[in-house]
């Protein structure tokens, strides 16, 4: 048995599902929910997104005292499969469809009027306080201390111009050889400037239902070989959108004075991110398409359900602090 000493703790329930599921992780006697029990759970909900969270990251970096070989464990996967299904259901009912990968483009290329009350990085950059500065990045930090690892699963099943391109940006993503560029590891430092604790899910607990279900999007559609032309479809929504709002994110750091390094992470995004756009909508989107044109609507799908999550992500937290409450789950630390 190989167990992970040094991975994360098990986080704390948040319902029947995830506490059923925590149990028999920590106890491999025990055994995990019926997949039954999942079809009257609620979809976006915290029980079930952690539950659906706890079962993806022992494919990264495991759980502390949970043996490794749990990953592919074959009394797990019928609850996996049972999760992953309620949760696509629900993208599929609610995320538009019917575009094309143009038209969902060009609607992630039209930035929104800076009063608009559905944009975090507008209300930060305008009037945020560094007290929801540290709470964005407490969050954010599911995804960002292991920004890209979910998109390198779609390497294998991508082909010619599609994986070159979407390579050639990992390259960035990945410190283009150097660790201390890596971008989680520049994450790391802004959680350090901001006083945030550095360890790789540290915030589980803190983080909401809604932040959840953005990062096991990444999850799901990386593990499927099937939805690779949905995961490609998500990674253009991160580049595409991440430069305008990268910008207004440093504006913010520096007008708090949240440090040097907590700057620098989003402006390194506003430069490299500029290029892999272009690079992601030419060459990897494009590219897979013309491999695979039966794949566009996929990629519409990656596109809309993507931005389906994040919006709600943002409704959370915006609705938290225009009322001077904390978006976190526990108190802030």
């Amino acid at each position: 048995m190989t167990t992970t000493p040094a991975g994360p703790a098990l986080p704390a329930a948040r319902g029947p599902l995830s506490a059923g599921l925590l149990t028999a992780l920590a106890s491999p006697s025990d055994p995990p929910p019926d997949p039954g029990d999942v079809q009257d759970a609620d979809p976006y909900g915290d029980d079930l997104q952690l539950a659906l969270y706890a079962l993806y990251e022992l494919h990264y970096r495991g759980f502390a005292g949970v043996d490794d070989d749990r990953e592919w464990d074959p009394a797990l996967m019928p609850l996996r499969r049972a999760l992953e299904e309620r949760f696509l259901g629900a993208l599929r009912a609610d995320a538009p469809a019917g575009r094309s990968p143009d038209e969902a483009f060009a609607l992630l290329l039209t930035e929104p009027a800076g009063h608009d009350p559905s944009s975090v990085t507008h209300h930060l950059r305008d009037k945020g306080e560094l007290w929801q500065l540290r709470e964005y990045a407490a969050i954010r930090s599911l995804y960002h201390l292991k920004e890209a690892d979910p998109h390198v699963w779609v390497l294998p099943r991508l082909r010619g111009r599609a994986k070159a391109g979407m390579v050639a940006v990992l390259y960035d993503e990945f410190g283009a050889g150097r660790a201390e560029r890596v971008h989680a590891r520049l994450f790391a430092d802004l959680m350090a400037d901001l006083g945030l604790v550095t360890t790789y899910g540290h915030y589980v607990d803190e983080a909401p239902g809604a932040m959840l279900a953005v990062v096991n999007l990444m999850s799901l559609l990386g593990l499927r070989r099937s939805l690779r032309g949905a995961l490609t479809g998500h990674f253009a929504v991160v580049e595409v959108t991440s430069p305008p709002g990268s910008a207004r994110l440093a504006d913010a750091m520096r007008r708090t004075g949240a440090g040097e390094a907590a700057a620098h992470f989003y402006d390194e995004h506003v430069e490299a991110d500029a290029v892999h756009e272009q690079v992601v909508r030419h060459e990897v989107v494009a590219g897979l398409l013309a491999e695979e044109p039966g794949l566009e609507q996929d990629v519409v799908f990656g596109i809309e359900t993507t931005t389906l999550l994040e919006d709600r992500l943002g409704a959370h937290l915006l609705e938290r602090w225009r009322d001077g409450r904390t978006a976190l789950r526990a108190p802030r630390r």
